[in-house]
C-alpha cells in the first residue's frame, strides 16, 4: 500500500516567516545543550557545595538524560494529536519549574531529581522543533534546514561554558540555574509569534496511549534501526565527552573553568563548520553517504583518543585534538540520521522524532552513566566509553542503513502505521 505523498503536505513559507521560524526553532532546539553546557564549569564547585564526589555530579547529567529520553516518548504523540505550540508551551513551564528546583537544591540527590524534571520540560521543545522542520520541508531540503538550525543553535553551547564561567566569577553556581529560569521565561514569551505548522486536518486523532504500539511497529524497520543506532551510539559518546571533560580538563589537567569554556568552544566551532559543509554537500552527495563519512571519521578519532588516554601520550593536547575531531563529526551524523529516520514515515513525524530522540538520549544516559560508574580520576574511562560508542555508531551506519528500496523496507509495519482514511 503506497504511502501518502509527503510533498502534498508541505506549506509555502515566506522569507520573513522562514527567518522568524528558523530563529525560534533554533532557540527551542538549544535547550537540549544549554541546560547542561552552562553549568559544566561549575561541576567541581557543585561537588564541593553538595558534599558529593565527581561521580555523583556526573549523574546529574544522567538524571537529565533520563527525563529527556522518556519525556520525548510522551511529547511526540501529543504533538501529533494536538499540534506543536501548546505542548511546547507546557514543556517550557516544566523546564522553568525544574530549573528553579535545581537552583534551590541542597543535596546531590535533589539536584538529580530536579534535573530530570527540567529535562522532561526541555525535551518538548527539541522533539517538536524537529517535527516542525519535517512539517515544512522534505528530503535533502529538510537535511539542509536541520543542519542550518544546528549551526545557529550551536551558538548556545559555544557560549554556554564561557558564560557559566563568567557567572561563577561574580556569583555562585546557583545563579546559573536562575539564569536558565530567565531563559525559559523569555522563550515562553517568544513562543507567541511561532506559527503552528501542523493544521487540524493533518493531526492524528488516535489516542496517545496507542503510541507505544506505534513505536514497536516503527522499530521493525531495519533502516529506522540503522538511523537510530547511528545517531544514538554517537550521542552516547558525546555525552561521555560532556560528562567526562570537566574533570579530565579541570581536575586532571588543572585548567581553569574559563579555559575549559574555551576548550569546549573549540568543539562547537567544529560542529558549526561540519553542519555548514553538510548543508552544502547533502544535495549532491546524499545524506546517507555523508553520515557514513562522519561515523567513520568519528570512530577513528575515538580510537586515537583511547590510545592517548590509556598510554598517557600528548598530555592535554592528546585529549583535545582527537576529541575535537570526534565532536566535529556531529555535523555529518546527527542531522542526516534524524532526517533519514523521519523520512521513513513522514505521516508520524512527531512520534518518529520522539522515538529517535528518546533512544539517542537513552544511549546518552548509558554513556554518561558509564563514565560516572568507572570514574577513577583519570580520562581513561571517558576515552574508553567514547571509543566503544564511536565504533558502534559506524557499524550501524555501515551495516543497517545501506538497503535498497527503502520505501518498501517499511513493509507491513509501515502499512499498519498509516491511518486507513489516508490509505
Amino acid at each position: 500500500m503506497p504511502r501518502p505523498d509527503s510533498t502534498l503536505h508541505q506549506r509555502p513559507v515566506s522569507d520573513r516567516q522562514s527567518l522568524w521560524t528558523l530563529a525560534i526553532l533554533s532557540a527551542l532546539m538549544a535547550f537540549a545543550s544549554i541546560s547542561t553546557d552552562l553549568y559544566l564549569p561549575a561541576s567541581p564547585a557543585m561537588a564541593d557545595a553538595l558534599h558529593a564526589d565527581s561521580g555523583q555530579v556526573e549523574l546529574t547529567i544522567s538524571g537529565y538524560l533520563i527525563g529527556f529520553s522518556l519525556g520525548q516518548l510522551l511529547w511526540g504523540p501529543i504533538g501529533d494529536r494536538y499540534g506543536r505550540r501548546l505542548p511546547i508551551a507546557l514543556g517550557l513551564v516544566l523546564f522553568i519549574i525544574g530549573s528553579a528546583g535545581c537552583a534551590m537544591s541542597g543535596t546531590a540527590d535533589a539536584m538529580i531529581a530536579w534535573r530530570a524534571v527540567q529535562a522532561v520540560g526541555a525535551c518538548s521543545s527539541v522533539v517538536l522543533a524537529r517535527a516542525m522542520v519535517r512539517d515544512l520541508y522534505a528530503g535533502h531540503r529538510a537535511a539542509q534546514m536541520l543542519s542550518t538550525l544546528m549551526t545557529v543553535m550551536a551558538i548556545a553551547p559555544l557560549l554556554g561554558p564561557s558564560v557559566g564561567g563568567l557567572i561563577l566569577q561574580v556569583a555562585s553556581w546557583r545563579a546559573i540555574f536562575w539564569t536558565l529560569v530567565l531563559l525559559g521565561l523569555g522563550t515562553l514569551a517568544l513562543l507567541r509569534i511561532l506559527p503552528e505548522t501542523l493544521p487540524t486536518h493533518r493531526r492524528n486523532p488516535e489516542p496517545v496511549h496507542r503510541a507505544l504500539h506505534r513505536y514497536s511497529l516503527l522499530l521493525r524497520n531495519r533502516r529506522v534501526l540503522g538511523y537510530i543506532g547511528t545517531g544514538g551510539f554517537f550521542y552516547g559518546g558525546m555525552y561521555a565527552y560532556i560528562a567526562g571533560t570537566p574533570f579530565a580538563y579541570i581536575s586532571y589537567h588543572h585548567v581553569s573553568p574559563q579555559q575549559y569554556g574555551v576548550l569546549f568552544a573549540l568543539g562547537i566551532v567544529g560542529i558549526m563548520l561540519t553542519n555548514q559543509l553538510n548543508s552544502r554537500w547533502v544535495a549532491r552527495q546524499g545524506s546517507d553517504r555523508l553520515m557514513g563519512l562522519g561515523t567513520g571519521s568519528a570512530a577513528l578519532a575515538a580510537l586515537w583518543l583511547a590510545v592517548d588516554a590509556w598510554a598517557d601520550w600528548g598530555g592535554l593536547a592528546g585529549l583535545v585534538i582527537p576529541l575535537f575531531l570526534f565532536v566535529s563529526a556531529t555535523g555529518f551524523i546527527v542531522a542526516n540520521s534524524i532526517v533519514g529516520a523521519l523520512g521513513e514515515v513522514p505521516e508520524f513525524a512527531g512520534a518518529m522524532s520522539a522515538l529517535v530522540g528518546s533512544l539517542q538520549y537513552g544511549t546518552g544516559i548509558l554513556g554518561s552513566g558509564l563514565v560516572a560508574a568507572f570514574a577513577d580520576g583519570t580520562p581513561r574511562p571517558m576515552a574508553g566509553v567514547i571509543a566503544v560508542f564511536g565504533i558502534a555508531s559506524a557499524l550501524c551506519a555501515r551495516w543497517l542503513v545501506p538497503l535498497q528500496n527503502s520505501n518498501l523496507a517499511l513493509g507491513q509495519a509501515g502499512e499498519d502505521l498509516i491511518p486507513r482514511e489516508n490509505a
